[in-house]
């Protein structure tokens, strides 16, 4: 294999986070002084099934080049410097088909696998890294079956992609979301209120478990375990005596449920791989807890401060672990490729670097698409907190590579 005759595609999926822009130059800089050439395509699966081979690789709108000096400042920066998408290419909407295929693809939904395939042989890709969560990272599957030999890096603010104990992101989330929720402790304290505050965690709710263990709430809500709002009334109630500035702090993810409750939706729309768009579950939350507040505060209201967190955490610059590991998954890729190996996933597991299939994003070693928070383990369901005990062997972070 001669590495001179090699050129390495990198794109990145889903929802930006900081963390994803150090992993792009880490792969760029390292492969161009190997002697690779590395393309970049934009605006991920998007990109990659948007490129028109009637034109070459400098015609390109979803192409660029990239280069020591394209990329060696993005590094302490957060997004992506490559734009993203939440395209799914094996069900693209008729009205989402780039224009110049439109005389081809004609159905409500259409499969453009084949032309993605196509276009990445076009511009000459030998090796594909992506970087995404399971989404992204399950059509990197369809492409390695297709023949596409892909090396992909988990992504997600969640940290539930099955098959690594990291996902680039986490880290930044946890400690945002620990610093905001201290910010708004001045607010909630000078009121004497509760502070409810909704963050990011669609099925597994390790961006709260984790905030809670490093001090910034009292409890926590999860995906994993659906509460009871007035036994959770009772609880606050209790911690906020006994805080001397008369509040207290629960934090609530995003996919959690009460009383039975079904998730809460933002609206009825769905993105390309059929997720609705989720919010307001803090809200009504906040709103039992006020409910059923004068029942365990003598008789007094407790008002409730209810903050969103959104994009707040996924926003601004990487924390350090998202400075360092997205450099090292990166420099992980090209060992690989140079080792001629693909169809595989870069990993942390058993706290260690490493890589396994790319098929275990789809499925972990239990059969599960989803990797969610050992709530036997670690949540106290009597008192929805993290639980703290018999800690010994477990994995940095709780985060298992299932």
């Amino acid at each position: 294999m001669n590495k001179n005759k090699l050129t390495i595609g990198i794109l990145t999926g889903g929802g930006d986070v900081p963390g994803l822009n150090p992993a792009i130059r880490a792969v760029t800089l390292r492969a161009i002084r190997e002697g690779y050439k590395v393309i970049g395509i934009k605006n991920g699966w998007k990109g990659a099934i948007s490129i028109d081979r009637s034109k070459s690789v400098e015609e390109q709108t979803y192409c660029i080049p990239l280069t020591e000096l394209t990329v060696n400042k993005i590094g302490r920066t957060g997004g992506t410097f490559l734009h993203s998408s939440r395209t799914k290419a094996t069900k693209v909407a008729l009205n989402e088909v780039p224009e110049h295929l439109k005389s081809i693809y004609k159905d409500e939904f259409n499969d453009l696998t084949n032309e993605a395939v196509a276009n990445l042989k076009h511009i000459g890709i030998d090796y594909l890294i992506p970087i995404g969560g399971d989404d992204t990272l399950s059509y990197a599957v369809r492409l390695h079956q297709e023949g596409i030999k892909v090396v992909g890096i988990p992504k997600t603010m969640d940290g539930d992609v099955p098959g690594t104990e990291y996902c680039i992101g986490f880290s930044t989330c946890v400690t945002r979301t620990i610093e905001l929720t201290h910010e708004l402790r001045t607010c909630a304290g000078s009121h004497e209120r509760f502070l409810v505050l909704e963050v990011f965690g669609r099925n597994a709710g390790f961006s709260a478990l984790l905030p809670t263990i490093g001090g910034a709430a009292d409890r926590c809500v999860i995906p994993e375990y659906s509460i009871n709002t007035e036994k959770l009334t009772a609880l606050m109630v209790e911690d906020r005596r006994n805080n001397p500035s008369n509040y207290s702090v629960v934090l609530v993810s995003e996919g959690a449920s009460f009383d039975g409750s079904e998730i809460v939706y933002a609206n009825a729309e769905t993105d390309a791989f059929g997720h609705k768009k989720l919010g307001g579950i803090g809200e009504q939350i906040g709103n039992e807890l006020k409910k059923h507040s004068s029942k365990y505060n003598n008789g007094h209201e407790i008002n409730i401060i209810h903050q969103k967190l959104g994009y707040l955490v996924r926003s601004g610059q990487p924390d350090a672990l998202d400075s360092i590991i997205p450099t090292t998954y990166g420099n992980m890729a090209l060992d690989l490729i140079k080792k001629g190996v693909s169809g595989c996933m870069v990993c942390v597991k058993d706290g260690k670097f490493d890589y396994v299939p790319i098929e275990t994003v789809q499925k972990n070693e239990r059969g599960e698409s989803i990797k969610k928070v050992n709530v036997a383990k670690y949540y106290d369901t009597n008192r929805y907190r993290p639980i703290y005990q018999d800690i010994i062997g477990s994995p940095m972070l709780f985060l298992t590579k299932d």
